[in-house]
């Protein structure tokens, strides 16, 4: 095999230039910091470090999703402890209001205060989030939740809760309507009232369960008769008589049918009637504090009817907190959650970063030491060409 001096020179340039090549690799790579620049470089690498990288993404993405949604329910934990405070005050209001010795003027200064405390309610119920939606919103994250008509406060919005979401529980609304609106009735199990009707002064307080197994789930109803000019109270089921029958009414005296007691106070006359019937998750807060404000406005209710609206407005303002604090600790219990999800994204974050740091990223020492390696053949070879390319037949002759 013949070699002639320009194959000599030219297989020699190329071994330069690919030393040259060799080291401006190295030399970008420990600029970057990176094993992989491209991936031809390693594409089992770069295959696992676009995975990590992606993933990375996808939980990053996650983690704004948790972000919102403990911002939502911080918001919403905040509303419902103040929504608190103020039915408190409410109740606070509703007590002072049932002082007997109070004029028809005191009592409408005590509505009006009740009637501003409903408005407050109504601003928090229809809270906004900061981000253009409302906390209570339910399904309708942009629409108000509650619309107060002549008819009383209605949804605006459908009820439920916005997810961010598919896999994990991550709300971004409340459903308002299960809070201000549904409250259950009475005491959680029966509801007493007063028949509108009535002309005398007596009332029925809310009543308790004295025997959950003989509830029977049905509507009962106290009537006061007179009996041999006796006046006497007998209770109907769905209109068929009880073990309750034609007894001598004495204020105050406990009544008990069917697993249920309750005491019928004040001044009742024959005709008057009280019903007694199932609890339902109806209970509207709003709805409570207007039949209070109706009740202390009117001029012309008598004691019994202000006994039984107090009475009544305390058993609901008694419901409807007790259902506050259960939905504000069901939205602690979802903070807790976000922060358990928050804490599974950063490790998860953290194994993504590390596998695509273990993929991709360089060894900065044995990075230094093969530049070096290469920078010093790279001048060794310069050297030996200077060298070479001074031995031709040309200089021989020279």
């Amino acid at each position: 095999m013949r070699v002639s001096t320009a194959n000599r020179y030219e297989a020699a340039v190329d071994t330069l230039q690919q030393r040259q090549r060799d080291m401006a690799e190295a030399q970008t790579a420990m600029t970057n910091g990176k094993r992989i620049n491209k991936p031809s470089d390693d594409p089992t690498g770069a295959a696992r470090a676009e995975r990590a990288y992606l993933s990375g993404q996808r939980i990053a993405s996650e983690q704004r999703s948790v972000d919102a949604s403990r911002s939502a329910m911080t918001l919403a934990e905040a509303a419902l402890g103040q929504a608190g405070e103020l039915m408190q005050t409410a109740r606070e209001t509703l007590v002072a209001a049932g002082n007997g010795s109070y004029s028809p003027s005191e009592r409408q200064a005590q509505a009006n205060a009740l009637s501003n405390l409903r408005s407050q309610l109504l601003a928090l119920a229809n809270q906004g989030n900061g981000a253009g939606g409302f906390l209570f919103g339910g399904q309708g994250a942009t629409t108000v939740p509650f619309l107060d008509t002549p008819a009383g406060v209605v949804p605006g919005a459908a009820g439920g809760q916005s997810l961010l979401s598919s896999t994990e529980l991550m709300p971004s609304t409340v459903d308002g309507q299960a809070i201000w609106l549904s409250a259950r009735s009475g005491n959680g199990v029966f509801t007493t009232a007063a028949n509108p009707a009535n002309t005398g002064t007596g009332w029925i307080d809310a009543g308790t369960v004295s025997d959950p197994a003989a509830i029977t789930g049905g509507s009962y109803e106290v009537e006061v008769v007179d009996n041999a000019g006796v006046l006497s109270i007998s209770v109907l089921n769905g209109g068929s008589a009880t073990a309750i029958d034609n007894q001598p009414y004495r204020a105050g005296q406990a009544i008990t049918v069917d697993g249920m007691t309750l005491h019928l106070k004040g001044t009742p006359v024959v005709g008057d009637r009280f019903s007694i019937t199932p609890s339902q998750p109806d209970l509207d807060v709003f709805a409570a504090l207007d039949r209070s404000i109706a009740i202390l406005k009117d001029p012309t209710t008598n004691s019994g009817q202000i006994a039984q609206a107090v009475n009544s407005g305390l058993r609901d303002m008694d419901a409807v907190m007790g259902h506050m604090q259960a939905a504000r600790a069901e939205a602690g219990a979802m903070l807790n959650r976000l922060d358990a999800l928050d804490g599974r994204n950063q490790d998860r974050a953290l194994w993504a970063k590390t596998v695509q740091a273990d993929a991709e990223d360089l060894d900065m020492l044995q990075a230094i030491s093969n530049f070096q390696n290469q920078q010093t053949g790279y001048q060794a070879a310069l050297q030996s060409y200077a060298m070479v390319q001074r031995m031709s037949l040309f200089d021989y002759v020279k």
